[in-house]
């Protein structure tokens, strides 16, 4: 009630101002009269003493502004006018106005940009239900989230921390509804993985424990909204329906809500099916598996739970597990992480960019606040004569410092509302973005409220920030001394913190160009690097024939059936099969290898940890990867002979110490088979980060190691629509519910350079800014050191100095803080490149087209920032300045 009360009384007070000016002139007139009656009493006449009150009494404004500020409820009328008249000066300044903004804009809408990033892929980055106890359970020895699933049915349902363990997979399935086929990404969920996250169905129902009744017992599917929004036309009748997956009839009961984008970040599902019909679903049974890591595992703590409670009771259901299962667990041991990224390949090294940006954003801001500042010193410089009239006329210098900070805060919003603006313009397009069409990759980087709050926050810190420079010389400022004598000349001798600020951003600026460049010079030789194997003029042809219901005994003859008959296309120089083509999304099997003399296979002992691909005899030749020695893959080599493989340079320098006499050695699998090596290869990237160094690799027969998985390579100069066409008939013929996608091996390679392609385009983006903002605040640091030496260069241009004096008096220092920011910043840059090398290929600032470009750029701003400021100081006239004093 008091709280309202006080309220209503601020409204009142508010509405009602005119009542209160009244009081106030009828208390100031009170005032005058009875001092004027002393003054008369003393022997003045009447308007002697009248006008001798008035004069003690001084100036009835400033008065009647300090008893408004005392008055509550004022408050918001002092702002107003304030702003008022910070928005009728900078109309006055539209050149001034507009380049504040546009450059606070720029350095908010940057902010609001990487914090929204950071907030959508690190801070809340599934947007669950309670998902502060949501918890990803790794093996802390490899960090790894993928668990098998007799391994997770034990931990399910002997750990007391967690509400319930649930466990999902990623995979691509066919889906055919009437006539209509597609391939879609789609979850195996096990049956209780939505009551886990505590999601509710948009549409019927979701699955539930209960529906798990053993291998292959729930053919139910549930569809995500945007793919029943897309596929089903939005039709609520479409529980009930049937559906075909892999050739397999599945029920839909039910549509997950709107919101609800699965829990891998990047991977959002188009429907969910239970797990316990993997079998059914992939043509081989993975679920009895104990050694066999299928899927990653989740969970909420039970209330009062600690996750060091929690991992201590993981840690000992391992050492159970250790003991129960010694074959397929060895020191099992568990931590606990965020949902989102971790388990991800990418999750390394996308926070560490992402904490780099927000670092870099937040020095752009600075570097923002530091031109703004040197542009609002030298405004105030300018107008020192105004405010000294101002302060001469009675007016209190906290008035005009307030006036000066509502100008400045008024800059920083408009600012932050358009940087804003831009910001969220690009955070749509980037989440409706779909950088692989045949991935559902998401970006779930949308403005929320945390990032208006933010922007807000920043918009108002930065006004006070940079309109608090020139405060102390206004609060310094002598009226009498500047009216009678001009504005304060001369240039400081000593160096100031806005000079050291206007270093670090001038540095920062470097720092962007150099890693910019450093990246496209490295994305430029990525495009040309020796991969292992020759991308162009390869279309590839990807396929899973378990999606197509074929058996895993069936799918060596089909896949022999698929390369003879696309040999039989004109233009197909050479067709061969493997079962993962590097470098993709699709990463490949791998699996421990140990010398031939190893009796203990257990991974600690293992000499290398190779990736696997099986693949057909002509693969070499398809993708022109040289056989250094030895021999390659014949049809011959098939399950009834004895096990051979291909292996790269790196595999036999770690399993056999060098690549010299490796052909003809062997080497065990964990199986304890022998294999022995008849070809050796070179090393190529088998890696999604082409940054990485190349791993081992091994290559098998396709006949002794069979892989549904099937990726067709054919060589040919034909056009790529000509050649799709021609595929699609031949594979028509062969199966026509076949699901099949086509698209070159250098297209397909844009997942492995999407990292280093935006690490480019961002850095570039942001040294494009930070340019800017050197121009920007190298001109603010000239303009001002200008105003102040104005009289000084008039009178050295009166005395005939030549011009080259005239610049270098002017324009001396600002070109000193260039060269000294610039050389800071590439150092910086060099020592930053080593960061870049791990997500950009080759990337290297030793390369002196990059030296020579960040030298060419800073020039460039230099010379862009003091173009202006050296004309005007080149124009001084000493008789208009003499005339002004």
């Amino acid at each position: 009630m008091r709280v309202l009360a006080y309220l209503r009384s601020l409204a009142s007070r508010f509405v009602h101002r005119d009542q209160l000016e009244d009081e106030m002139a009828e208390e100031l007139r009170a005032h005058l009269e009875l001092r004027a009656d002393d003054l008369a009493r003393s022997g003045m006449t009447r308007a002697a003493a009248e006008r001798q009150a008035r004069v003690e009494f001084g100036g009835q404004s400033r008065f009647k502004d300090e008893a408004r500020d005392m008055v509550a409820g004022r408050v918001i009328e002092m702002i107003a006018r304030d702003a008022g008249l910070a928005v009728r000066r900078l109309r006055k300044s539209p050149s001034f106005a507009i380049a504040a903004i546009v450059t606070l804009a720029m350095a908010i809408g940057a902010n609001a940009v990487v914090f929204s990033a950071v907030n959508g892929l690190i801070l809340r980055p599934l947007d669950l239900p309670n998902e502060q106890s949501l918890y990803v359970v790794e093996r802390t020895a490899d960090k790894s989230s993928s668990e098998s699933y007799p391994n997770y049915v034990d931990l399910r349902d002997r750990t007391r921390s967690f509400e319930t363990l649930a466990g999902f997979s990623p995979d691509q399935l066919w889906i055919t509804s009437g006539d209509r086929q597609s391939r879609v990404w789609a979850y195996q969920v096990t049956g209780n993985y939505f009551d886990a996250l505590g999601v509710q169905p948009y549409l019927g129902r979701l699955f539930h424990a209960a529906d798990d009744q053993g291998i292959n017992s729930a053919p139910y599917v549930v569809l995500s909204y945007p793919y029943w929004r897309t596929h089903f036309d939005g039709n609520t009748g479409v529980v009930g329906r049937t559906v075909r997956i892999n050739k397999q009839p599945y029920t839909i009961i039910g549509v997950a809500p709107e919101g609800f984008r699965g829990t891998i970040l990047f991977l959002s599902p188009d429907l969910f099916v239970p797990l316990v019909n993997q079998p059914q679903l992939d043509a081989t049974s993975l679920l009895t598996r104990r050694a066999q890591r299928l899927f990653p595992v989740v969970g909420h703590l039970k209330p009062g739970v600690t996750p060091t409670q929690a991992i201590a009771e993981l840690d000992a259901l391992g050492e159970w597990l250790e003991k129960t299962y010694p074959g397929d667990n060895e020191k099992l041991r568990f931590t606990l992480g965020p949902p989102g990224l971790n388990g991800d390949a990418l999750a390394a090294p996308m926070k560490a960019f992402l904490g780099g940006l927000m670092l870099l954003a937040a020095m752009i801001l600075v570097a923002a606040c530091t031109n703004l500042g040197s542009l609002f010193a030298a405004r105030a410089a300018e107008r020192s004569r105004e405010v000294a009239l101002q302060l001469a006329l009675g007016a209190s210098r906290i008035r005009i410092v307030r006036q000066l900070l509502s100008e400045a805060v008024v800059i920083a919003l408009i600012g932050g509302a358009v940087g804003l603006w831009g910001s969220v313009m690009l955070l749509r397009w980037l989440s409706a973005w779909h950088p692989f069409p045949q991935f559902p990759v998401n970006m779930p980087v949308a403005a929320d409220a945390r990032v208006y709050l933010v922007a807000l926050a920043l918009s108002i810190a930065s006004g006070l920030l940079f309109g608090a420079v020139p405060l102390r010389q206004v609060l310094r400022t002598d009226p009498y001394a500047i009216i009678k004598a001009g504005a304060p000349a001369g240039a400081p001798r000593r160096l100031t913190a806005r000079d050291l600020l206007l270093v670090a951003q001038i540095a920062v600026c470097a720092l962007l160009v150099t890693s910019s460049m450093v990246a496209l010079r490295g994305l430029a030789r990525s495009m040309r690097a020796d991969f292992g194997f020759d991308p162009r003029n390869v279309t590839l042809v990807e396929t899973d024939l378990a999606m197509g219901g074929f058996r895993a005994a069936d799918v060596p003859a089909m896949q022999r059936r698929m390369i003879d008959a696309l040999q039989t296309i004109p233009g197909a120089e050479a067709v061969a099969l493997i079962g993962a083509a590097p470098p993709t999304l699709f990463v490949s099997n791998r699996s421990k290898v140990f010398d031939e003399t190893t009796m203990d296979l257990k991974p600690a002992s293992a000499a290398a940890n190779a990736a696997m691909y099986s693949v057909s005899p002509d693969y070499f030749h398809a993708a022109r990867t040289p056989v250094v020695s030895g021999r390659p893959f014949t049809w011959h080599d098939d399950a009834s002979a004895p096990r051979v493989a291909i292996v790269n340079q790196v595999f036999a320098r770690r399993v056999f110490g060098s690549p010299t006499g490796a052909v003809g050695r062997f080497y065990k699998m964990p199986d304890g088979a022998r294999v022995q090596v008849v070809g050796l290869v070179g090393d190529g990237k088998n890696s999604l980060n082409l940054a990485d160094e190349p791993q081992p690799a091994m290559f098998f027969p396709l006949l002794q190691s069979p892989y549904s998985d099937t990726w067709l390579v054919i060589r040919s100069e034909r056009d790529l629509s000509q050649l799709s066409t021609a595929i699609r008939a031949k594979l028509h013929e062969l199966d026509p519910e076949l699901p099949s996608f086509i698209e070159t091996w250098t297209t397909a390679m844009q997942a492995a350079l999407f990292a280093p392609r935006m690490a480019s385009l961002t850095l570039g983006v942001l040294g494009a800014m930070g340019a800017i903002l050197s121009v920007t605040g190298i001109f603010g640091m000239a303009a001002y050191s200008l105003t102040r030496r104005l009289r000084e260069l008039g009178i050295r241009v009166a005395l005939g100095a030549p011009h080259e004096e005239i610049l270098r008096a002017a324009l001396g220092r600002p070109f000193k803080v260039l060269l000294f920011g610039s050389a800071a910043g590439l150092v910086l840059g060099v020592l930053a490149s080593r960061v870049l090398s791990f997500i950009v290929y080759q990337a290297t600032p030793r390369d002196p087209i990059v030296l020579a470009g960040v030298v060419l750029a800073m020039f460039v701003v230099g010379l862009t920032a003091t173009w202006i400021p050296a004309r005007r100081a080149l124009l001084v006239d000493p008789l208009i300045l003499l005339r002004d004093e």
